[in-house]
């Protein structure tokens, strides 16, 4: 496998490898990184989809990126994956994966269309005060100590930042700006989160500095991704005669290691409560998506609080069962336990039952949530709630069923799940969903006469339980999750966000398609290139554009370099006036 950019690598189609007639391939859960990986198998390995085999414990494919419609409960939505324009390898998934909507399509022009005919922002970013725009939140409020912060641990080696975690890198005066505000809300980091992954974050996404307040860079799925870009996946493979089997959970993977080299050779699994195992040749490949991040959700109703259950499902016991024989295979237990209570735990989906809640909306975003557009364009957060209270909206309907005219459909999140409410005076997993609707209610500026019968009669609320949602945030070291290809492994790949690679970041649907590429590259020696992660941080135009944001818009000369690096500065620019970098220098803003 090696990495690629550029045209020439995009749009080629690889020659079929050699040796794959004959294979078999195995693949455990059906989330977003066994479809992709699965795709990529068919499209750019040749292997027949009549070879591929995708075990699901659960009654449907999706991992993660659901969104159902429950004849009891109502629709739920767990949350939804933000996107943006250098998904290198999620747009060329989807590039290939025709709509079921759109005649003549595929996926990726379906997205492309509809963002630029309704294109994403943010007017909202924040409220506080019970439903009052802040007037200016446009600036970062990042002090010139919270600057340099941000830069030493940008230039931190990752290898020394094992265990590491942010609060130990930042002080009062970063935890207090916009910019935290901003970044923990959209990528649902907290102070005791990995400082290894912050680093990544801020690497990757340094082209986004601009644009955190009002969220330009971010791109949406017409509905929830599940029906959006699971079910056009799922048919895509379905298609080509990829069997899926579902209600049937994974026990283990026996490997025989001999000589340095690894072999999957059986696959145990239970069924109906019958236990079975699956006999692998050398030449058979497996594909394991290991851990989980919704792994025991639980749902609660508009009375009733979802459960605490953390031991429901099997994707941690399987990467646990086998971490424990052969250590290659990462740490599970460090993502799965010790989790801290200030967490978040809790989302909830609100449907909207009537038109006396709606028009709080309107009035926070200026727009009309029945219109089909954008209407909050990514999170809008509540500055003062002590749960960090957010919501969302998509474009209406969120759902194909769903009637907008009659039913609006609202995400909610809190990132602090051990403190009371402002108004709920109670922790956020204790709740009840007209609870979790009242709590916002409240903060939308609803008077509070009318909190109680709106929650319960104007909107019907589902809460869910997620313990290990923010596992992929837990401090970690170099060696925790395993390569996507250990090292001496013949036919074993894990996938997802708890396999290993460069640079990336966990918690996007990227991450997934990436591991799910490599993966399927390596093993099968697909000679077309993986595209790398977008350089950013590598593009002197991209930094010096950050360094003007990081600043609230300053000019280099109202700007307090760190490390004392201001005499440099002055006798530098005496060194570059009618220089091509004083020309990058103008269009950055800096001069």
């Amino acid at each position: 496998m090696y990495r690629s950019n550029g045209n020439f690598e995009a749009f080629a189609r690889p020659q079929r490898p050699a040796g794959v007639e004959g294979r078999r391939a195995h693949l455990v859960g059906s989330g977003l990184a066994s479809l992709a990986a699965a795709a990529f198998l068919v499209r750019d390995a040749g292997m027949p989809g009549e070879d591929i085999t995708v075990y699901e414990e659960l009654a449907l494919p999706g991992g993660s990126m659901d969104g159902i419609l429950d004849e009891h409960k109502g629709f739920i939505i767990r949350g939804g994956r933000e996107m943006e324009a250098h998904f290198e390898t999620l747009w060329d998934l989807f590039r290939s994966v025709p709509s079921l909507e759109t005649a003549d399509a595929s996926v990726l022009d379906e997205m492309y269309w509809l963002h630029k005919s309704d294109p994403s922002s943010n007017p909202t970013r924040a409220i506080h005060e019970r439903g009052s725009r802040i007037d200016d939140m446009s600036e970062l409020t990042l002090t010139p100590k919270a600057i340099e912060e941000i830069l030493t641990l940008a230039l931190t080696r990752e290898e020394d930042l094992d265990d590491k975690r942010i609060d130990e890198f930042f002080g009062d005066e970063f935890f207090a700006s916009n910019f935290w505000l901003y970044w923990a809300t959209m990528f649902a980091f907290e102070p005791w989160a990995s400082a290894m992954e912050m680093r990544r974050y801020l690497l990757r996404f340094i082209h986004h500095i601009a644009s955190l307040a009002d969220l330009t860079s971010l791109r949406f799925t017409r509905y929830n991704q599940y029906e959006s870009l699971i079910k056009p996946l799922v048919a895509y493979l379905e298609g080509h005669g990829v069997t899926f089997v579902y209600d049937t959970q994974v026990l283990d993977v026996r490997i025989a290691d001999a000589d340095g080299e690894k072999t999957a050779t059986e696959i145990r699994l239970v069924q109906g409560g019958v236990e079975s195992s699956v006999q692998l040749s050398p030449t058979d490949l497996v594909f394991i998506t290991n851990g989980s991040i919704t792994e025991s959700s639980t749902f609660g109703d508009n009375d009733t609080p979802a459960p605490i259950v953390t031991d429901r499902g099997g994707a941690w016991k399987l990467w646990k069962t086998m971490a424990e024989r052969d250590r290659a295979f990462g740490h599970p237990e460090k993502f799965s336990e010790g989790i801290p209570d200030a967490n978040w735990t809790i989302s909830a989906t609100v449907t909207l039952l009537d038109d006396r809640i709606w028009p709080y909306l309107e009035k926070i975003t200026g727009r009309d949530p029945r219109d089909g557009r954008i209407v909050t364009g990514g999170p809008c957060n509540i500055k003062d709630s002590s749960w960090m209270y957010g919501f969302t909206m998509s474009r209406q309907p969120h759902f194909a069923v769903q009637d907008p005219q009659k039913e609006l459909v609202v995400w909610l999140y809190g990132l602090y799940s051990d403190r009371p409410g402002d108004y709920i005076e109670k922790p956020i997993r204790e709740c009840t969903g007209a609870q979790l609707c009242a709590e916002w209610l409240y903060h939308l500026g609803v008077p509070v006469d009318q909190i109680d019968d709106l929650a319960h009669n104007a909107a019907r609320t589902i809460p869910c339980n997620m313990p290990y949602i923010t596992s992929y945030f837990m401090p970690r070291a170099v060696g925790d999750r395993p390569l996507v290809v250990p090292e001496g492994s013949r036919n074993l790949a894990f996938i997802g966000n708890f396999a290993e690679t460069e640079r990336d970041t966990v918690f996007t649907t990227e991450y997934s398609v990436r591991t799910a590429m490599e993966a399927v590259y390596t093993l099968l020696d697909v000679d077309r290139g993986v595209p790398e992660v977008f350089a950013s941080s590598f593009d002197v135009r991209m930094l010096l554009n950050a360094l003007y944001y990081l600043n609230d818009r300053k000019p280099l000369n109202e700007i307090r370099l760190p490390f004392g690096a201001r005499m440099i500065e002055k006798a530098a620019l005496s060194k570059v006036k009618g220089t091509y970098i004083e020309e990058l220098l103008v269009d950055a803003k800096l001069l």
